[in-house]
């Protein structure tokens, strides 16, 4: 029975930082454009997580992008800046999308 509830335990606090980044991106608006594993306006998230995969300075580049906006790296299409995230949100959504695999 114990074993149980520690799997379980482990299990909920590897599963909840995602679900809530989601929901973090779900409340700034990011998902009206883009889903985890489809391209919508933007691209996937999963696919983003792709490319910028072993950057280093990724989090911080990706969380720039999503606070100014951006053009051109994922076509004709532009990102708008948004205004709803602030600097640790934008970090923290940043490195929800690059654990996307």
């Amino acid at each position: 029975m114990n074993r149980t509830l520690i799997t379980l335990a482990m299990a909920m606090s590897v599963a909840a930082p995602a679900m809530a980044d989601q929901a973090l991106a779900t409340a700034k608006n990011c998902m009206a454009c883009h889903a985890v594993d489809k391209k919508l306006v933007g691209p996937s998230y999963k696919d983003v997580a792709a490319k910028y995969a072993g950057q280093k300075d990724a989090v911080d580049k990706l969380a720039a992008k999503i606070i100014k906006g951006g053009s051109g790296v994922w076509g004709p299409v532009p990102m708008p800046a948004n205004t709803q995230v602030n600097d640790a949100e934008a970090k923290k959504l940043a490195a929800w999308v690059l654990t996307l695999k």
